[in-house]
């Protein structure tokens, strides 16, 4: 058995969160917010360097006019066909709970990679906790935790396959600011192993499910 190819690199989460994620994604709906924002900032320079995601094209990143924008265009595209995902914390977060639930109740693979934030309730706060994780419970969608960068870099693409295969959305969140902005050296493991993990039988499956009016005669 050949040895898996690692690299050793020197990031913070929400970089380790965006390295993984761009490789799953043909659509990024964006909008900033603090401290979730140098993830979408960096799939944006990704695409604009021309990277390659594992369906060998660039990603295309849209920003919106505030988080439920961003979340609806994800629904969009999701129901389209394509693969998606979006970054965000607090109330942004707060925002989504709409398009959560039809995510959720369409069957969709989407992905939200939360960098978990307190939220601004009686004064602005912008403390690291979970407040606004806890607020989506009730909508169904399934919750991978990270605990350290290393996690981040290895559960952001355990969120992706799992969404992919079981055909549901996905919130993959860990602690604003302690584990977004801490700064570790994390062992990855090479894109071509984890591209042996993607389940294309899944991909086409949906993709064949897509809402397409080419595909419908009208009567």
């Amino acid at each position: 058995m050949s040895e898996i190819k690692k690299t050793m690199l020197s990031v913070d989460g929400n970089t380790a969160a965006a390295l993984g994620s761009y490789n799953y994604i043909e659509v990024a709906g964006i909008y900033p917010i603090t401290p979730s924002s140098p993830m979408a900032e960096n799939i944006d320079v990704y695409a604009s360097q021309g990277r390659k995601n594992f369906f060998g094209s660039v990603v295309k990143v849209s920003e919106m006019q505030s988080e439920a924008g961003a979340s609806g265009a994800v629904h969009g595209v999701l129901q389209a066909g394509g693969l998606a995902a979006t970054y965000t914390a607090s109330q942004g977060l707060l925002l989504m709970i709409p398009n959560v639930y039809k995510w959720v109740g369409e069957l969709l693979p989407a992905v939200l990679h939360v960098s978990a934030r307190s939220l601004a309730t009686r004064s602005l706060s912008i403390f690291g906790d979970h407040q606004d994780i806890y607020a989506i419970r009730q909508t169904g969608i399934a919750m991978i935790c990270s605990h350290s960068v290393q996690e981040i870099a290895d559960l952001t693409n355990v969120a992706h396959l799992t969404a992919i295969d079981a055909e549901y959305p996905v919130c993959h969140f860990f602690d604003g600011f302690r584990t977004s902005h801490e700064i570790q050296n994390v062992e990855f493991i090479d894109d071509n192993e984890w591209k042996k993990l993607l389940p294309m039988d899944k991909v086409e499956k949906f993709r064949a499910r897509a809402l397409n009016p080419q595909s419908h005669r009208s009567c």
